[in-house]
């Protein structure tokens, strides 16, 4: 069986990313970038299908583990009767290749320890062919267009199609090893010295964490949560991923399991103000071009997330050969939702370059024109259904905050124009800005339940009618804004976090009820900000950043039933909507006139 999902920890080289396991094994990793196929292991099901093991060989009589300040170095310690090992992990800054470092560092003792290496690319079905390479200097694995090389002094064997090394290691002393991926038609990539990554990797970090402004609430939280970010951008183009991972359940043994190896639009403007609130303005810049470049075309063919490098073919097959992570089934590649209408986009990415515009942030030329082109599409497209913020699959419908984002697409477009001196046909776009709020208020809330509902002329309710006043829709004040966030409170919460859907809908459908949504969680805590609840406002803080693990690590759900973290972890929109949360916080700490990170400026 796998860990816990909350029993891993993330590296990275900002180019693709690992999960260590706290027993010592690394069950997650995609060569060579986030979104590849090439996968060297497999955390979705039987560990013969992909791991690298490095632990003690005896009884472990306790672990621990932390990160190296604020760095990616993870190190974990294993104590035994025999002695004390730590194990340090990580990748250091991409070089000509990647590399994955392991070091066993004796504390004191002697301790015997067992290391395992199971290849296996292709999520599971390729096994390699392995030799020792040329000269003696590695042990060399092929397979199609992959290879990796395994340099370490230890000396490793065969066994059942797995590479395996038993040795000691004593106090004072530190074994290396480094496996190193390349394609497999060029030459080996040259060894690296596990020690000088090793300064290089902290140097790295402790620069970039170093840039940060941060100074406030649970500030090492907010810390990780940006180093966590950092982690899973694609360097060489800016883009973010939703998280490193595919099909971890949002409900264990559940079917509610798909592939966030991908950059989502709508993830935009949260974490543009995460990014430039904490003082990564070079990182908010790459991502605006990461973004620009993306949805460049025409907008009808505009899509709601993309792969890393602007990907738009995402094609989503399912590896029936994997059984799962603790048997959730189908284990998802590609993500089919990339071809669905989800007006809400439309309305992140303008938004998302007037906050650009607002931080005084120099912007690329044609972003205006872009922008238009937007617009005038979205004037013919704002009144049909779609399949929303959810990526509900099936027929579409009239989703609220759907529409809501349509007004705040014309909402932003109009504030450009007018504040920057932009030339644009203001008397349309505020004539539909005015028939749009109408339109919501009319036919989305719903009078006997004194809410807005997820869709018109539904009962149900949706968390993300929760970023109605955030947006600047309406009013922290609203009576409307006040009776839906009442009613959230009513329906959708669950052992003091919020659920996204209401389970009334999922019980009519027969579903399992997947578990608490942590990103809406600290949503309702932004709403209770705007609203001047603040001591509310910190306790359901206070409960989401309780469940993250000792590492600070958050996935996108909470099963409160299981008290276990659930769904593709780490979460980006999790971590970003921590570390907006906190700038609120501390913003009425200090007694801002307005949350820090209130989007309708």
């Amino acid at each position: 069986m796998p860990c816990r999902i909350e029993d891993y920890g993330l590296i990275g080289d900002c180019e693709t990313a690992a999960l260590v396991g706290r027993d010592g094994s690394i069950d997650w990793l995609c060569w060579p970038a986030f979104d590849s196929d090439a996968c060297f292991a497999a955390l979705l099901g039987s560990r013969k299908h992909g791991r690298w093991l490095i632990a003690p060989a005896g009884e472990i009589t306790q672990t621990s583990r932390r990160y190296r300040g604020n760095t990616l170095i993870l190190e974990t310690r294993f104590e035994t009767e025999d002695g004390v090992i730590d194990l340090v992990d990580f990748m250091p800054p991409r070089g000509n290749a990647s590399d994955v470092v392991r070091l066993v560092r004796g504390i004191s003792g002697r301790v015997k320890l067992r290391m395992q290496l199971v290849i296996r690319f292709g999520f599971g079905t390729d096994i390699p062919w392995v030799k020792k390479n040329e000269g003696g200097s590695g042990l060399l694995a092929i397979c199609g267009p992959d290879m990796t090389v395994l340099r370490t002094p230890v000396e490793t064997r065969g066994e059942d199609l797995t590479t395996v090394a038993d040795f000691w290691v004593s106090g004072g002393e530190t074994v290396p090893f480094v496996l190193t991926y390349g394609p497999s038609h060029l030459p080996v990539p040259a060894p690296i010295d596990p020690l000088v990554a090793l300064q290089e990797t902290e140097a790295f970090w402790n620069e970039w964490s170093s840039r940060c402004t941060y100074q406030g609430e649970q500030r090492d939280l907010v810390m990780r949560s940006l180093i966590t970010l950092k982690a899973l951008t694609y360097a060489p183009t800016g883009g973010i991923v939703a998280a490193p991972t595919t099909s971890l359940p949002e409900k264990l043994g559940g079917q509610r399991n798909w592939d966030y190896r991908f950059c989502w639009l709508r993830d935009a403007t949260f974490t543009l103000l995460a990014l430039m609130n904490s003082g990564y303005t070079e990182e908010a810049l790459a991502w605006h071009n990461w973004l620009l470049r993306a949805v460049a075309g025409s907008p009808d063919n505009m899509q709601i997330m993309y792969g890393i490098m602007g990907q738009r073919r995402l094609l989503e097959w399912e590896a029936g050969w994997l059984p799962g992570y603790e048997g959730a089934q189908p284990v998802r590649v590609g993500n089919a939702a990339h071809a669905q209408l989800q007006l809400d986009v439309y309305g992140e990415l303008i938004d998302a370059f007037h906050q650009w515009r607002t931080a005084k942030l120099e912007l690329d030329q044609g972003s205006w024109s872009l922008e238009c082109t937007v617009l005038e599409h979205l004037a013919e497209q704002w009144d049909q259904p779609d399949h929303g913020i959810w990526e509900r699959r099936g027929d579409g419908r009239h989703y609220v905050s759907s529409k809501v984002m349509t007004w705040v697409a014309f909402d932003r477009g109009i504030k450009s124009a007018e504040k920057f001196g932009f030339k644009a046909p203001l008397a349309k776009w505020r004539t539909l800005r005015d028939t749009i709020h109408r339109d919501v208020c009319e036919k989305g809330f719903d009078r006997e339940l004194n809410s807005f509902v997820e869709s018109y002329g539904s009962k149900l309710l949706d968390a993300s009618i929760l970023l109605l006043p955030a947006v600047g829709f309406l009013a922290p004040s609203d009576p409307r804004v006040q009776g839906t966030l009442a009613a959230i409170e009513k329906y959708l919460m669950r052992d003091g976090f919020v659920l996204r859907h209401d389970p009334c809908e999922i019980s009519s459908e027969q579903q399992p009820v997947e578990g608490a949504f942590l990103a809406c969680s600290l949503w309702l805590a932004d709403a209770y900000c705007l609203a001047g609840e603040f001591g509310k406002a910190r306790v359901l803080f206070d409960r989401v950043v309780g469940i993250a693990n000792d590492l600070g690590l958050l996935a996108e759900e909470f099963d409160t039933e299981a008290g276990r973290q659930t769904g593709n972890f780490p979460q980006a929109l999790t971590h970003i909507a921590l570390i907006n949360t906190a700038h609120n916080l501390s913003a009425a700490k200090r007694g801002a006139e307005k949350p820090a990170m209130q989007r309708s400026k």
